[in-house]
């Protein structure tokens, strides 16, 4: 499990924490916490996180992300 620095990045030059990030989301912060952690997460949950950070939900289910870096929506 790696963690997804790309998404802690996004959230974090936002000036938001994962409490903010997961209330814009509407999921929890447990949740939230899982996904910036690398765990797998269902394609809603993604789609919601990506929606509330503006950014592309499949961003959640590419291997290569933070080598690639980050693709906005």
């Amino acid at each position: 499990m790696k963690r997804r620095n790309w998404l802690i990045d996004l959230r974090c030059s936002k000036g938001l924490t994962q409490e903010k990030a997961a209330k814009m989301a509407g999921v929890e912060r447990s949740t939230y916490t899982k996904a910036e952690n690398g765990s797998s997460i269902a394609v809603k949950t993604a789609k919601k996180i990506a929606v509330a950070l503006e950014c592309d939900w499949t961003l959640f289910f590419e291997n290569k992300c933070d080598e690639i870096g980050q693709k906005t929506a």
